[in-house]
């Protein structure tokens, strides 16, 4: 028995609708420029928070730049020219209000082992290599970008974002404690970081003076979080500033202190490499992006879920190509979002992106006009800046919720936080990505299944497992898959169908699968529908779908199985399969 196809043609919009439509259309170039869109409605009541985490954040910005600079064999300045235009043209292109985007830990190695053996110990040389390798860079995640490749963001749950974050958090505290306790160490990663700590305690490398600077500062800081007329983080800072200026500690305890910044600013320089050096920054170009794209693409999210907002992944990879394009045409080498400067520019306030604009033009400031302005700026109080922000990252009371309803995903969240913990930022994404996808898999690849009945005084029909008084219409099963049919279930889903018609409590004329989970169906799955009605016609019984949806069978015929499974197999509902089996086999409608 056939039935009409339930779809009906919608008319176009028209009147209002349509011309909405068209408004929206013609603004459709706004779609690309995230940064003017939100200037467009930027409320005057951000611009004191905006301005006073751009300026706690330049503090934050100028050390750093330098130091990860250096780390990647590249002249000091390098690292200032790669945070002040990228995050000017991010404030723009970048859809992400708090992301902070500069010279990365990550990326140091990357780019150290690609420009320290073709520099050849030419600086200028170093700088040409690693501005073309972020040109690469650049062009890599805007092709991402553009492909659409941002899905790969939503392969995260909550409780793996949770442990991500936890994770970044404990391994930025750790890598600070030095700097808060007035030592220094050469070690790399969290777990020999916190070896060379211990072991410096022990050898009492600790400096007193810069210790008590660093958790004053630190306290202040704590203090005055949640005051929102009072900028702790720059309260703390210029406070710890003047006081190693005004009583000569560098100089008398031997507190280390930011020094004098270099001086200039960016000229637009084309990187041109030679022939020989193309494949070697090829790849290294590529890798870059690489890490750039994991890293970014799970800070973004989770800053994004933090603040409530929704930021679209690919246009992520836009903003950070175009960033890295700008880093490589103005002496900059290849950039990605900072785990350990975004969290400053939250706990300073920050609302929008102009945030990362007033960083940007404050060092521009600095390298012209004032380079001697941060010299007196302990590292301990930088380094606890970056300790507070990472106390608010961690995310405990929501993974107490986690433990109480599902253990599972706890006990998941802290194998991510461990990951990321033990093994770096880097390869912990990459753990938390193959969780991930192993937890999708797991899902499909066992999937809830069940034989339905119809419970009296309840509408519809129901698992008889939960029902177990539940009527069941003589010789007709009917069963129900609760996943896509792909190559991983589609095995289980042949047992479990022949097992059901095999088990029935009177003989079975008909199986009709309840398949409105079913949302797609691979060749493999398709074979394997094959056998099962192979196997049921062997033993005089149908085989029929309700709720199938038009994609799939689309797809069924295209895999050649509209001769197999034509219009009389296929029901709109449940009910309508129940009623057709009813008038075959001549039962009254009490049967149901």
């Amino acid at each position: 028995m056939t039935f009409p196809d339930p779809r009906k043609a919608r008319p176009l919009a028209s009147g209002p609708i349509r011309a909405t439509e068209e408004a929206a259309t013609g603004r459709g170039w706004l779609h690309w420029l995230p940064g003017l869109r939100t200037l467009l409605a930027y409320e005057r009541a951000w611009l004191g928070q905006d301005i006073v985490a751009g300026l706690v954040l330049a503090t934050m910005l100028v050390p750093v730049g330098v130091a990860y600079a250096v780390a990647s064999g590249l002249p000091g300045i390098c690292g200032l020219y790669a945070t002040i235009i990228p995050l000017l043209v991010y404030a723009l292109v970048g859809p992400s209000r708090i992301l902070v985007l500069g010279p990365d830990s990550a990326l140091a190695a990357v780019i150290l082992g690609v420009v320290l053996p073709l520099s050849l110990g030419d600086p200028q040389r170093a700088v040409v290599l690693a501005g073309a390798m972020a040109l690469v860079s650049g062009a890599v995640l805007i092709a991402a970008g553009l492909g659409k490749l941002g899905f790969v963001t939503e392969l995260l749950s909550k409780p793996i974002r949770y442990g991500y974050m936890n994770g970044i958090a404990l391994t930025v505290l750790i890598s600070q404690i030095p700097k808060l306790l007035g030592f220094s160490t050469d070690a790399t990663g969290p777990l020999r970081d916190i070896w060379a700590i211990g072991k410096s305690i022990v050898d009492g490398q600790i400096n007193w003076v810069s210790c008590m600077i660093g958790v004053a500062t630190l306290a202040v800081i704590l203090l005055l979080r949640g005051s929102k007329r009072v900028p702790g983080i720059l309260v703390a800072v210029v406070g710890a500033a003047l006081v190693v200026s005004v009583f000569n500690l560098a100089d008398r305890f031997g507190v280390a202190i930011l020094g004098s910044v270099p001086q200039g600013l960016p000229a637009f320089t084309f990187p041109l490499i030679a022939l020989d050096d193309i494949l070697p920054i090829l790849l290294g170009g590529l890798a870059v992006a690489l890490v750039s794209f994991a890293d970014t693409s799970v800070l973004s999210r989770a800053y994004a879920a933090r603040m409530g907002t929704k930021v679209d992944p690919n246009q992520e990879m836009l903003g950070l190509g175009a960033a890295n394009l700008a880093a490589g045409l103005f002496q900059g080498f290849p950039i990605s979002s900072s785990s350990s400067r975004t969290p400053v520019a939250e706990a300073a306030g920050a609302r929008t992106q102009l945030t990362g604009v007033v960083g940007a033009v404050t060092i521009a400031v600095l390298l012209m006009f004032a380079p001697d302005l941060l010299r007196t700026l302990p590292s301990a109080a930088l380094a606890a800046v970056v300790v507070a922000s990472a106390i608010g990252l961690f995310e405990v009371a929501d993974l107490k919720r986690i433990y109480r309803i599902q253990r599972w995903e706890f006990w998941l969240s802290i194998t991510c936080f461990v990951g990321v913990a033990v093994l770096g930022p880097i390869p912990g994404i990459g753990l938390a990505i193959v969780i991930a996808i192993i937890e999708f898999l797991w899902d499909g690849w066992r999937p809830y299944y069940a034989v339905l009945g119809r419970p009296a005084g309840v509408e519809g029909y129901h698992d008889i497992t939960r029902y177990p008084d539940a009527s069941r219409i003589p010789g007709l099963v009917l069963f129900r898959w609760d996943a896509p049919l792909f190559f991983a279930n589609a095995e289980l889903f042949r047992e479990r169908v022949l097992a059901a018609a095999a088990e029935s409590p009177t003989k079975a004329r008909c199986v009709v699968v309840a398949a409105a989970p079913v949302t797609s169906v691979d060749v493999t799955a398709a074979d394997a529908l094959i056998e099962v009605d192979e196997a049921l016609t062997a033993q005089g019984i149908d085989f029929c779908f309700a709720e199938l949806k038009d994609p799939v069978k689309d797809k069924l015929r295209r895999f050649g199985l509209s001769s197999r499974f034509d219009a009389t197999h296929f029901f709109p509902t449940i009910d309508a399969a129940v009623l057709c089996y009813l008038k075959t086999n001549g039962l009254d409608d009490e049967a149901r």
